[in-house]
C-alpha cells in the first residue's frame, strides 16, 4: 500500500511538471500514452470481420454474413484463397491512412520514440489471439547501414515493449537484413519482392540460443504493404526451422 501511495504521488508530480499530452496531436490528455477523443476519430481501427489468414478486413455486409456462418477460420480474402502467404496468419492495429501514416512517419522518422508504449497498446490489442501460444517475438531488422542513420529499429522497440508485456522472450539478432536494399515506398508488389528476395538471413547461434527450431514466432513490423517483407522473412525462419509464423503491424494498406 505504501508503494503504491508512493507511486501514485511520484506519478502526480511528474504530470504537474510535464502533462501527459495526446499522442497524436499534442493536447493534454487524462492519462500518459493515450489519445484525444478528436484524434481517436480518426483512426481506423481493423476489426472482425476479417481474413483468418492475412487479416484483411471484410466491408461488405455479405462478408460478415459468411463469417456468421462458416465461423472465422474458415472465411479468407480473394488473395489468399488463390494463393497463401508465407506466413501463416497477420494481423494490423489500423488501416494504413493519413491519420496512422503521421504516427508512423514520426515514430519512425522524428523521433518520437515516446510513441512506442502507445502504438505497442495497439500492437497487443491486434494480436490479442496469438500471445497465449508464442515462443519468440522477432521484430524485421534494418540494414546496419540505414540502423546507423536511423539510430534505432522501430520494429526493435516495439518488440521489446511487447515482449515486456507479454512475457514473451525477443530477440532482435536472431534475424538480419545481410543485404542493404533501396526504400520499398512506391514499388509495386512484383518490385517489392525481388527487392527483398535474399535480403534476409537468419543467425544460426541465435536461433539455437532461442530455440527456434518448432517455435511459434511473432513477426513485428510498422506496416504491412504488399506482404513481399514479411513473406520474405516468414518464409526464411520457416526454412530455418519455426513450426509458425505470425505477423502484426501497426497498420496495413487496404485497397
Amino acid at each position: 500500500m505504501v508503494a503504491k501511495f508512493l507511486h501514485s504521488m511520484a506519478r502526480s508530480g511528474i504530470d504537474a511538471i510535464l502533462p501527459p499530452r495526446c499522442g497524436g496531436c499534442g493536447t493534454i490528455t487524462d492519462s500518459p500514452h493515450a489519445v484525444c477523443s478528436d484524434c481517436w476519430a480518426g483512426l481506423r481501427f481493423i476489426t472482425a470481420p476479417q481474413c483468418a489468414c492475412c487479416g484483411y478486413p471484410f466491408e461488405l455486409d455479405d462478408s460478415a454474413n459468411i463469417v456468421a456462418e462458416h465461423g472465422v477460420d474458415q472465411t479468407l480474402c480473394g488473395n489468399c484463397l488463390h494463393k497463401k502467404p508465407g506466413f501463416d496468419q497477420a494481423r494490423a492495429a489500423l488501416v494504413y491512412d493519413d491519420h496512422s501514416r503521421d504516427y508512423l512517419l514520426r515514430f519512425k522518422h522524428a523521433d518520437r520514440t515516446d510513441l512506442t508504449p502507445l502504438l505497442t497498446r495497439w500492437l497487443f490489442q491486434a494480436g490479442q489471439e496469438f500471445w497465449g501460444q508464442a515462443d519468440l517475438i522477432i521484430p524485421v531488422p534494418l540494414h546496419r547501414r540505414r540502423l546507423l542513420a536511423r539510430r534505432y529499429n522501430q520494429s526493435g522497440l516495439l518488440a521489446a515493449k511487447l515482449s515486456a508485456q507479454t512475457g514473451v522472450p525477443w530477440d532482435g539478432r536472431l534475424l538480419r537484413r545481410a543485404r542493404h536494399t533501396r526504400s520499398l515506398a512506391g514499388l509495386g508488389p512484383s518490385s517489392r519482392k525481388r527487392e527483398v528476395g535474399g535480403a534476409f538471413s537468419v543467425d544460426s547461434k541465435q536461433a539455437t540460443k532461442f530455440g527456434l527450431d518448432g517455435a511459434r514466432v511473432i513477426l513485428i513490423d510498422d506496416v504491412l504493404t504488399t506482404g513481399a517483407t514479411a513473406n520474405a522473412c516468414a518464409k526464411l525462419l520457416k526454412r530455418s526451422g519455426a513450426m509458425h509464423v505470425s505477423v502484426i503491424t501497426v497498420a496495413r494498406v487496404v485497397r
